[in-house]
């Protein structure tokens, strides 16, 4: 990404279209950049974690059996994104709510898929699940985290599999542009910007 943005500098038109590139992942909510190693807040863990699905309800439990399944096989992000090649978290989260039974509806298209942060955000205002950041709130399994552009994902969101006490376990794709599994604690992160939560 930065030699091309030397070789953009020499060209005014490519500049410029880079430029409106920019402007337009900042409006659809880029999240983590293909690739990227940087963002990792917890430990990283590499298998599925036990959940007592017996204290769940029916639609969380739907939530976790899905993103169980993602992370046993995981997809490209094209996979995830209808073949688009873009930034593509929330398009797991669009994904992982769909296999669950309860796909999303993107306010402008109508589709499953909300491949932009804010517009993700902007659905669950819209439904009135949105949860603006507290550090009160406590998540629970299934609700999405959104971060904003300030964290260390860049703008971002994931789903909370698990949270107990101080500690969230959470689930995403585009993360170093795979699906992973991290256990943190989001107090002792503290540039993690969390904007807010969508309830399942």
């Amino acid at each position: 990404m930065r030699k091309r943005a030397v070789v953009q500098v020499r060209r005014p038109g490519m500049f410029r279209w880079a430029v409106v590139m920019g402007a337009v992942l900042v409006a659809v909510g880029a999240c983590a950049l293909p690739g990227s190693g940087d963002g990792l807040v917890g430990e990283r863990l590499t298998e599925f974690p036990a959940i007592d699905r017996s204290v769940l309800t029916p639609a969380q439990v739907a939530v976790v059996a899905a993103a169980e399944t993602e992370f046993a096989d995981p997809g490209s992000g094209a996979d995830y994104s209808e073949g688009t090649d873009e930034p593509w978290c929330a398009n797991f989260v669009s994904w992982v709510l769909r296999e669950a039974g309860m796909p999303l509806a993107n306010p402008n298209s109508g589709s499953w898929r909300i491949p932009g942060v804010y517009t993700l955000q902007e659905y669950y205002e819209s439904r009135g699940r949105f949860v603006a950041f507290d550090p009160g709130y406590r998540p629970t399994t299934g609700d999405v985290i959104l971060y904003g552009p300030g964290s260390r994902y860049g703008q971002h969101t994931n789903i909370v599999l698990v949270a107990e006490g101080a500690t969230v376990t959470t689930i995403g794709g585009n993360e170093g542009d795979i699906v992973r599994i991290e256990r943190w604690e989001p107090a002792s992160v503290p540039d993690i910007d969390i904007v807010g939560y969508g309830r399942l």
